[in-house]
């Protein structure tokens, strides 16, 4: 229900209404004297709209802008002090697992991950909020300099970066909502392989900006392409049924990755048929003719749905396999003529009426190798043999046809009922990132807006079909369930539902549980369904439950010139009291750049305990009364790597014996305190 204003009217917005009738492109965004979006006009443009020659102003470039993005840039480069912290009964398989779920904001994620997975991931998926008004949006306080956002990274205060309903006013606006994308696409770009794709899903409402943003960040000559997902007819629109939505990809380097090779996708049905021809050709022991017409009765056999009758013109066979006779001419008229004789008549066959398709060089190649098929004179058009097991794969076309409904039956037959509301298809997913893919079977796959973890569904389903090793790093936000915040009745059932869930299983009531849970029961119900099939004994179906937090160290570690007298007792040791072992492992990892997904293992050393990471790339031990028997012992384990607690040694003495230790029995260990 709408309120009264309760103010006389504005003359200024009635004006920029009417002027935006007449000249829509006049209208643009621009911040008040309180810091808020409102509508404005251009003036120079409104000026040039109503002049017949080119009238004076600003110099003209090609460019996307926005009030705030100056200081999303800002905010990208800003550095926090966070970490992230482990945490084992949340996870599945927690020693083993290659796959990560970060919970916490996707800003900050991307931060700590910068040095750990500098150009390690080959393929990021995203599905950001749409800016329909209703959507949660990631909003920064942009309104300050570097030093300030350091000192709130810390969580000192209250207002730090907070997630806030996009109302229906601020949804008539861009601005705030490129300002939260373009952060957040810059720090991931960093994270990409030189060959690395961007998928994102996104609605009618922002894909032209999401276009823009890409094409700033990464360059327009970096788009592959734009899929169009025709998710089911909807009967309730206006005026054409609003069913779609958009997945815009674009490539780190374009032409690196045209260099791995064509993107293609099996041809359906090709594979049984090449298979039923090998059993055909082998039953007639190399006789072609028997062969040809066994395989024309096989394809008479098949009904007309089924794709393996679209192969039909697929049945002559010679000794390099099936083939059919494909049209030998050119699409050009840049090939000269010449003239192709019949290999029985002698006689110069018939042209066709565009010309050959090839050089005469290169077709003579061809009728050498056998690969051109002859009439039974010279006065039928040659044709080119074209073998189905070269041909078996097509390239994928930019639109999808599926109900958008399936992925709630999923949830559904998960949960025993639906609490998520529109997630992923997981099956749409997993098609388009294995085709992204090719052959990367053993791929870093990222998705920093996770929602209900149907990225992680995906790649363990891919994986559970051909035995993959691809892994995955998902990122969520801890968003609290609100009923109050649903915008429409659907919502607020299911928003009701999952609360109920939650609140049986004892989880906080945010998305991230959900994710989290939902993760954990796909993975069971794929290992459990197929636990006959060799591989998936070794499917992983686990992830490590990340939290970012405050870093490990005490304020005074940051900033040791804010101590005072009174506060000196308590700042005897730089770490905070309530940090375990394994949250400083987590941030030595982060501070090393070491991939936080590598096996982690304990061992009991002179009565410490100490943590190997991938064997012995890094020890850690961070008891304290570590002396110079204890050193000795971890020496001779030769690690790349060793950490100690600085407050950790029995003596000073201790702590500097200990490179000589090293230097005399492991000498290319690289040491370093916290």
């Amino acid at each position: 229900m709408d309120k009264l204003k309760m103010h006389s009217p504005d003359p200024t917005e009635a004006n920029i209404a009417k002027l935006a009738e007449l000249f829509p492109n006049c209208v643009t965004e621009a911040r008040d004297a309180k810091g808020e979006l409102k509508k404005a006009i251009d003036f120079d443009l409104l000026r040039q709209e109503l002049s017949s020659a080119i009238v004076e102003g600003p110099q003209e470039r090609y460019q996307l802008n926005w009030p705030g993005k100056r200081e999303a840039l800002l905010t990208a480069n800003a550095p926090i002090a966070k970490t992230l912290r482990p945490y084992r009964e949340e996870s599945v398989d927690f020693d083993t697992t290659q796959n990560l779920f970060i919970e916490g904001d996707n800003l900050d994620a991307l931060k700590l991950l910068q040095e750990t997975y500098l150009n390690k991931v080959k393929l990021i998926y995203i599905d950001p909020p749409y800016n329909t008004g209703s959507d949660f949006i990631y909003e920064d306080d942009f309104a300050e300099d570097t030093l300030s956002y350091f000192d709130r990274s810390q969580q000192k205060d209250a207002s730090g970066n907070r997630l806030v309903i996009n109302t229906e006013t601020n949804g008539r606006f861009h601005s705030d909502w490129l300002s939260m994308m373009f952060s957040r696409l810059r720090l991931a770009k960093n994270l990409m392989t030189e060959d690395g794709i961007i998928l994102i899903s996104i609605g009618p409402e922002e894909v032209k900006n999401v276009m823009s943003l890409l094409n700033e960040i990464f360059g327009e000559e970096n788009q592959v392409s734009v899929i169009t997902w025709e998710k089911g007819r909807k009967n309730d629109s206006s005026f054409f049924s609003e069913s779609v939505e958009y997945m815009v990809i674009f490539a780190k380097s374009k032409r690196t990755l045209s260099e791995l090779g064509k993107w293609r996708e099996p041809k359906e049905g090709a594979q049984e048929v090449l298979e039923y021809y090998e059993k055909v050709i082998s039953d007639a022991r190399g006789d072609h003719p028997k062969a040809e017409a066994a395989m024309k009765a096989y394809y008479a056999k098949l009904k007309d749905s089924d794709p393996k009758k679209e192969l039909a013109h697929f049945w002559r066979s010679d000794d390099r396999g099936l083939f059919f006779g494909a049209d030998i001419s050119s699409a050009s008229t840049s090939i000269p003529d010449y003239e192709i004789i019949h290999p029985e008549t002698k006689m110069p066959v018939k042209k066709p009426s565009r010309g050959w398709g090839a050089t005469e060089g290169v077709m003579l190649e061809r009728i050498k190798r056998e690969e051109v098929l002859f009439g039974e004179d010279e006065t039928t058009i040659p044709l080119k043999k074209s073998y189905l097991k070269e041909v078996d794969s097509i390239v994928k076309t930019p639109v999808i046809y599926k109900d958008g409904r399936a992925a709630s039956g999923v949830l559904k037959r998960l949960f025993g009922d639906v609490i998520f509301s529109n997630p992923k298809d997981h099956e749409v997913l997993a098609d388009c990132i294995s085709y992204c893919l090719q052959s990367n079977t053993s791929a870093v796959v990222m998705d920093f807006f996770a929602g209900s973890g149907s990225t992680a569904h995906a790649i363990f389903q891919l994986n559970s079909l051909d035995g993959g090793k691809r892994t995955c790093i998902l990122v969520q936000l801890p968003e609290v369930l609100d009923i109050s915040k649903a915008t429409s009745p659907s919502a607020k059932v299911t928003v009701a539902k999952a609360i109920k869930f939650l609140e049986a299983s004892g989880k906080a009531l945010t998305v991230a549980e959900i994710a989290k849970e939902r993760i954990r029961r796909a993975g069971h119900e794929i290992k459990q369904a197929n636990a006959d099939i060799p591989h998936y004994s070794k499917l992983d179906i686990g992830f490590r439950a990340l939290k970012i937090d405050t870093s490990n160290m005490n304020e005074v570690y940051y900033t040791p010139d804010a101590v005072t007298q009174e506060a000196l007792p308590g700042l005897v040791d730089n770490i905070r009291a309530d940090r375990t072992s394994e949250d400083l492992l987590f941030q030595v990892l982060l501070d090393w750049g070491v991939d936080l997904a590598l096996p982690i293992s304990q061992q009991t050393i002179a009565g410490k305990t100490v943590f190997f990471v991938d064997g012995n790339a890094l020890a850690a031990c961070f008891d304290t009364g570590i002396d110079e028997d204890f050193v000795k012992q971890l020496a001779a384990h030769k690690p790349l790597r060793a950490v100690f607690r600085d407050a950790g040694f029995v003596s000073d003495s201790v702590k500097i014996n200990v490179e000589q230790v090293f230097k005399l029995l492991s000498p290319t260990t690289e040491i370093k305190t916290l």
